[in-house]
């Protein structure tokens, strides 16, 4: 891991604000010390940013946004794709850090820079179509089309459990667009997002590219988050977290009249109808339920089973269950690695707690492990538990390693109404080889979420979709699609090349 760190940038001590190139160098605000979940051994320190740092930081990007708003989209366009090369040339050392410093699987961690390096390749196409449309006017001579500008400066605050892909679906596709970026990781996380700083530095300097595009600011909420929050210089925050974080989020940005992205709670569910091909239904629970140890906000959390094979099915999973090998992220051997923290432990045994106090059966699973391994104490047991879907601790979203089974009878539209009734609506899925099923579940009446499935499972969305979700995951798009649109403010332009001045709706004014 030495090595890795030293190719990374990552020293013993590191300075938590940066405007691109230039680290700000404040060391009186005191340090986060980091711990890897995998063996909880110290990997680095990092000096927090304060109040005046961040300042300093919307200072430069706010002047750079000046000059960057002008520089042709194709071109920005091009720097990202040289961004792009440059995470394909450290895909390794990056993706490593990202397993030992959040605790997801190796895989996952290589996998969470290939988005980035997607989501870049992506970027690049997006900066030659940054469309608007004509229409024709009522009025003769006339000519009418909409087009896009950049908003400024983009704040970026970004979750623990994604800590760079989720900052470059935001900072790439928003710097095409033609705006200055910057970025709070999460606490638990710094490290990844200092590598990255330092990934993009020989790009940034070698194009000219212009102090405070991408900024980096790591500090606390109160002196740094709050800051950004209430900041009329950063009109768009882009904010993933939980739902009680971003109601907070959104009452603050909306009070000054800004604009914000909301990226928040999932309780995602997949159904199984009684046409359901479990050979691919299986593997697909199993990944969404214990991928990342629970900790994705497109984790499976809940399993909809039509009541005629659902015996069938709970067997299956427990057998499934029974051949996880839970250990260092780092062995690719192993299914499952640790949850980020012990506080995160804490929360999973105590919502199995809950969810068996209102009557759910605790099939296996649940406990803390410990032993040769396991000494972080971030370490648990996958669980699957029975459940009926208006328990409480089922309703909430428990960022942890735990499947509730709950049973449904009759047709599809009851597993719909069952799915759709939690208050978040993220992701959701249905197994089924039954067209007016899957169609169904797809239509006005079927699943209210973000993002609807058929045959696949709920987590591992691809970046050319818009991911995001409704009801209180927040309603945002971030990533492909047309999401590039949130990070520009609309214009709506009106020529006359002729020589009189006919007015709209026919409204007669001489003088």
């Amino acid at each position: 891991m030495k090595s890795i760190l030293e190719k990374l940038g990552i020293a013993g001590e590191n300075y938590g604000a940066s405007t691109g190139t230039q680290w700000i160098k404040n060391t009186g605000e005191g340090s986060i010390a980091v711990h890897s979940p995998v063996n909880g051994k110290m990997i680095a320190s990092v000096h927090k940013a304060g109040a005046s740092d961040y300042d300093a930081v919307v200072a430069k990007a706010s002047e750079a946004f000046k000059v960057w708003r002008m520089v042709p989209a194709p071109r920005r366009g091009e720097i990202v794709r040289q961004i792009g090369d440059k995470l394909r040339e450290f895909k390794e050392p990056l993706g490593t850090l990202v397993s030992y410093e959040m605790g997801k699987s190796l895989q996952e961690g290589l996998g969470e820079v290939q988005e980035m390096i997607d989501i870049c390749d992506f970027a690049v196409g997006q900066s030659r179509q940054l469309y608007g449309f004509t229409m024709h006017s009522e009025r003769p001579n006339h000519r009418m089309y909409d087009q896009y500008h950049p908003l400024g400066v983009v704040g970026i605050i970004s979750a623990f459990n994604f800590p760079v892909a989720v900052w470059a679906w935001n900072a790439m596709i928003s710097a095409v667009c033609g705006n200055t970026n910057i970025w709070k990781p999460s606490p638990k996380v710094p490290l990844t997002a200092i590598a990255c700083q330092h990934i993009m530095t020989s790009v940034l300097e070698a194009n000219d590219v212009p102090e405070g595009v991408f900024g980096l600011i790591i500090g606390d909420n109160n002196s740094v988050g709050e800051r950004m929050l209430n900041d009329p210089n950063v009109p768009l925050v882009s904010f993933t977290g939980s739902i009680a974080v971003g109601r907070h989020v959104a009452a603050t940005v909306a009070k000054r009249f800004g604009k914000y992205i909301l990226e928040l709670g999932g309780n995602n569910a997949i159904i199984l109808t009684p046409e359901a091909d479990l050979k691919m239904a299986v593997p697909a629970i199993v990944f969404g339920a214990v991928g990342t140890a629970g900790q994705r906000c497109t984790t499976t959390r809940r399993l909809i089973i039509h009541e005629d094979i659902y015996d069938k099915v709970k067997e299956s999973l427990v057998k499934a269950y029974g051949t996880l090998r839970i250990g260092s992220p780092l062995d690719e051997k192993n299914h499952v690695g640790p949850l980020t923290d012990t506080h995160a432990v804490r929360l999973f045994e105590e919502a199995l707690a809950a969810a068996q106090k209102s009557g759910g059966k605790l099939l296996l699973g649940g406990e803390k492990l410990s032993g040769e391994g396991y000494e972080s104490g971030c370490y648990v047991r996958p669980a699957i538990v029975e459940a009926e879907n208006d328990f409480q601790i089922v309703q909430d979203e428990t960022f942890a390693p735990i499947l509730y089974l709950i049973r449904y009878s009759g047709g599809v539209e009851n597993a719909i109404a069952l799915q759709n009734g939690v208050r978040q609506g993220l992701s959701s899925a249905i197994f089924t080889r039954n067209m007016q099923e899957a169609e169904t579940f797809l239509s006005h009446a079927g699943s209210d979420c973000g993002i609807a499935n058929v045959n696949i499972g709920t987590s591992g969305a691809e970046i050319g979709g818009a991911f995001g979700g409704e009801k209180e995951t927040g309603g945002g798009r971030e990533s492909g699609s047309d999401a590039w649109k949130a990070y520009m403010r609309r214009q709506t332009n009106t020529i006359n090349y002729g020589r009189e001045l006919p007015l709209a709706q026919g409204i007669k004014f001489e003088i």
